[in-house]
């Protein structure tokens, strides 16, 4: 849009000069035309009349006016010799000696010749011719057109800066609005653009921040009301699943057995969906800031953590990588330690028995990559792009014991850390599980 009001403005200014400029060089160029006519014209009437008195005194005057002016020439007459060359004969002469008739040649139809000529009669059937050279007129038509085009040329480029600080004042507004859109694009509701510019402008920008502000209001409402509801079903259904278990160690047939088995299956993934929607609502409020933390000492807790859970099943769980050891990453206090308990609860369950789960962390410029790999059946492209959302399941293990919520709480950490996390094949099979994290710049200090 800027490009195109200064593009305008351009075109308007240029517009005007030409309307303005063109036809005052044009009125220039032809008052310089009939001037010079005129003196000419003058000059030979002038040298004609002292042609045609005849007298000594008259020829004496004229040849030295005629010495003086250039090139002249004059046909002699019986009482006066000029001693000038003679004219050859042409029809401006004959028109001049027979008919009394002067008559002015520029040498050109456009603009004018390298001479201007002109050709008066004088008394007893003589003439006088000028040759006058246009050299000097030439030289001052390019002044004239030569300062416009130049004084043309200064006043675009002066309009070009203008039109550049006018279309980025007008525009300013603009790009507020839109840099509020971005902002609520990647989640920050509480983006807010200045009213200012034009009364379009800002009415617009009190609508958008009107619409924010509710939408704002009602998010935070909803988020409130997940926590509320996460926290206060927390503890019923830690109780129910006691009972079961106090039940469940007090039954005999095997038969109702399974079944309280079942439903204390059943509660735990209830227990797991809540607690997930409860991490859910905390990481989209962004009650916690980032902060400098090391990812080592994070990660070998959480692997001395899931160790005993990966022995019973005799899967091993391997640390890699040639990262430094001291590495500092920025994250919200708590967030890896959950981040990394999702990850590694899909990679157990997912994994066979004897099998291999793998975390790398690897420095790359101003990020830090932490990677897991398991050797699990992997994932689908079709299941890659839906892993992410919300109580979403996939076929495999995770599909039937896992809350749906794992994946999406991992995304929501991560990316209020100011990271990523994608999803990708395995070498020779699994799921690899790539989470970007920003470097500290304290890192390596």
């Amino acid at each position: 849009m800027n490009r195109q009001l200064i593009r305008s403005y351009i075109l308007l200014v240029a517009v005007a000069i030409l309307l303005f400029t063109v036809p005052v060089a044009f009125t220039l160029t032809d008052q310089l035309r009939d001037d010079t006519e005129s003196s000419v014209k003058r000059e030979a009437n002038t040298m004609a009349f002292l042609l045609g008195n005849g007298d000594r005194a008259s020829c004496e005057a004229l040849t030295k006016v005629a010495k003086a002016y250039g090139n002249v020439q004059a046909t002699p007459t019986a009482s006066c010799d000029p001693r000038l060359p003679a004219p050859r004969g042409d029809a401006a002469l004959t028109r001049a000696v027979t008919r009394n008739e002067a008559t002015t040649d520029w040498g050109s139809d456009f603009v004018w010749g390298k001479h201007l000529t002109v050709t008066v009669p004088a008394d007893g059937d003589a003439a006088v011719r000028i040759v006058y050279s246009t050299s000097d007129m030439t030289t001052r038509l390019w002044q004239i057109w030569g300062f416009r085009a130049a004084l043309a040329v200064l006043v675009l480029a002066a309009a070009a800066a203008i039109g550049a600080f006018a279309a980025r004042r007008i525009t300013a507004p603009l790009r507020e609005l839109n840099s509020m859109a971005s902002k609520f694009s990647d989640g920050d509701l509480t983006a807010r653009s200045p009213v200012t510019g034009p009364p379009e402008t800002q009415t617009l920008a009190r609508t958008l921040n009107q619409g924010a502000e509710r939408l704002d209001t009602l998010v935070a409402s909803q988020r409130i009301f997940v926590a509320d509801a996460s926290h206060q079903l927390r503890t019923p259904l830690t109780a129910l699943r006691l009972s079961l278990d106090n039940i469940a160690d007090g039954v005999e047939d095997e038969f109702v057995r399974e079944d309280v088995e079942q439903a204390t299956a059943e509660v735990v993934r209830m227990s797991r969906l809540v607690n997930g929607l409860l991490v859910l609502a905390r990481a989209e409020a962004k009650v916690t800031a980032a902060e400098p933390l090391v990812l080592r000492d994070i990660v070998d807790e959480r692997l001395a953590v899931w160790r005993p859970a990966a022995d019973e099943r005799g899967v091993t769980i391997a640390l890699g990588g040639s990262a430094d050891g001291r590495l500092l990453v920025l994250a919200g206090p708590g967030h890896l330690d959950q981040v990394l308990d999702n990850v590694l609860s899909n990679a157990l369950e997912v994994s066979p028995d004897g099998g291999r789960i793998t975390v790398e962390v690897e420095s790359r410029a101003d990020t830090v990559v932490l990677s897991v790999l398991d050797e699990g059946p992997g994932m689908s492209d079709a299941d890659k792009s839906r892993a992410f959302d919300r109580f979403w399941r996939g076929q495999g293990l995770t599909g039937r014991t896992g809350s749906g919520l794992g994946l999406a709480v991992v995304r929501q950490l991560v990316t209020d850390d100011g990271g990523t996390v994608t999803l990708a094949d395995a070498p020779g099979g699994g799921l690899k599980v790539e989470i970007s994290l920003r470097a500290s710049p304290r890192s390596g200090g």
